[in-house]
């Protein structure tokens, strides 16, 4: 039985799946849009909104735990830029905006972008 497993697969083992989050919202976070499929863009939400909410902490174990999470770049990108844009945001920080399907293979498209 599947109950309480809301998280896509993708398809991919734990660590593929993990590794293609941090690269998706690392690309979110550095080019501030992505076009993505509808699926991914849906996973990738809650993970950079909780990355965005770690980095409005502004303190040294946030920074280092968003380092381990996304790496040096993604991590400076958050707690320069982005935390103190939202920071007198509670939440909903990224937008999803929904595309036609993508011809070779009719799987939905979707554009995810900071608001």
């Amino acid at each position: 039985m599947n109950h309480h497993k809301k998280a896509r697969k993708f398809g991919r083992e734990k660590k593929v799946r993990d590794g293609l989050l941090k690269s998706l919202a690392l690309s979110l976070i550095v080019n501030g849009k992505i076009k993505t499929t509808d699926a991914k863009a849906r996973e990738i939400r809650p993970y950079t909104e909780k990355l965005v909410s770690q980095g409005k902490l502004a303190t040294v174990a946030s920074r280092r735990a968003l380092v381990s999470k996304i790496g040096v770049i993604g991590a400076g990108k958050i707690v320069k830029d982005l935390a103190p844009k939202y920071a007198k945001r509670a939440g909903g920080y990224t937008r999803i905006t929904k595309l036609p399907a993508r011809l070779s293979d009719g799987s939905l498209m979707a554009i995810v972008e900071f608001v």
